[in-house]
């Protein structure tokens, strides 16, 4: 499995995360599911403090590479986030984007998350955002099959809606604080990203 050296969703999705961290004033920051480590270098160029979690250990390696002031681990949700803390202080907050759709246990990332944040910490997750008007055009334009396609190896498993992805968050230790919409028209948008606070 090859991670490319830049993936598609930074282009859209890196200037908007960038924004809201800029916002919140945080100054550490984790990058679950850091993939190459794109946004973790755009994280620092701007400022912040960015470490990279990543669970394919092709993709730590090549982030190492190309990154190499910044720190990455091959962690995964499902480990207790105490291991990351055993090597790296309590973050700000924790950045998740286009990795909750792909989780068999997503309850797992908010737990994570949760362990690894200061009391009161920030979680800004982002996925492919499904609601009615976009649901409609799918299925008006015949596009379910290319939306959902079964035969992408690694695709997303999981399709959420801004309800059922504060739903989630607010069971495993958030509060949902903010919900915007990027790249498309509104209500058609490529993307949501949802910020949460940690109770």
């Amino acid at each position: 499995m090859a991670l490319p050296a830049t993936p598609y969703s930074c282009g859209y999705i890196g200037p908007a995360v960038l924004s809201i961290l800029k916002k919140l004033s945080v100054k550490r920051v984790v990058d679950l599911g850091a993939g190459s480590g794109t946004l973790c270098a755009e994280m620092k160029a701007n400022g912040f403090d960015a470490v990279g979690v990543e669970y394919y250990a092709g993709g730590v390696a090549i982030a190492r590479t190309q990154h190499p002031k910044i720190n990455f681990y091959q962690f995964v949700v499902q480990k207790d986030p105490k291991d990351l803390l055993a090597l790296e202080a309590p973050f700000d907050a924790v950045v998740s984007t286009k990795v909750i759709e792909h989780l068999f246990s997503p309850h797992l990332l908010p737990t994570f998350a949760a362990g690894v944040l200061k009391p009161g910490g920030k979680l800004i997750i982002t996925t492919p955002y499904h609601g009615y008007l976009k649901n409609l055009a799918l299925s008006v334009f015949n596009a379910w099959d290319k939306h959902h396609c079964a035969l992408w190896h690694g695709g997303h498993i999981k399709f959420w809606s801004r309800q059922t992805l504060t739903e989630l968050l607010e069971s495993n230790g958030f509060v949902v604080e903010a919900f915007s919409g990027v790249s498309r028209f509104p209500y058609l948008w490529k993307s949501m990203i949802l910020v949460a606070r940690k109770k």
